[in-house]
């Protein structure tokens, strides 16, 4: 009962973890490597075991690639549709596509009109930001665009000399 009440006491000066260090061990380590004649066949022979043990505590099935499941296709679009029902559906989407854009941008412009009031409310310049912006987003276009130029004439130039070929 006395070394359970008291192991808080001597435990810690035991010193155990005092005498590990990392860069012992590593100097430890190097100076056994390199006095070893047999350094790399004892390599070869711990990768070879190790390979080994591996090997019969794997089981088999895991070794072994899984077969791919199967797919199941789901069609949303009955069979024998006509072309005037396939444009309607088209149609359609392309309604309720807009519609949400629209709704979207409103709320963009929403969000900017906010942030607009907040940033004058705390004093910021808004336009000025604004402008820069602006300014930044048309550099990016026109260099956008000076790349695609570039590209466009790039392939123009390769489709003339594989015709002239």
């Amino acid at each position: 009962m006395l070394a359970i009440r008291r192991a808080s006491s001597y435990i810690p000066a035991m010193g155990f973890w005092k005498d590990v260090s990392p860069k012992a061990a590593f100097s430890d380590f190097r100076g056994e490597w390199g006095n070893n004649p047999y350094r790399w066949r004892v390599l070869a022979v711990s990768i070879a075991a190790t390979a080994g043990v591996m090997i019969l505590a794997i089981p088999p099935d895991e070794r072994v690639e899984p077969r791919p499941l199967p797919v199941t296709y789901i069609t949303t679009f009955e069979d024998g549709r006509t072309e005037a029902e396939i444009l309607a559906s088209n149609l359609a989407n392309q309604k309720r596509k807009e519609e949400r854009q629209a709704l979207l941008e409103k709320r963009e412009e929403l969000r900017k009109s906010l942030y607009r009031e907040l940033g004058r409310a705390t004093g910021l310049d808004v336009d000025a930001m604004e402008k820069e912006i602006a300014e930044q987003e048309a550099a990016e276009e026109a260099e956008r665009q000076e790349q695609l130029d570039a590209l466009q004439a790039r392939r123009e130039a390769q489709a003339e000399t594989t015709s002239q070929q």
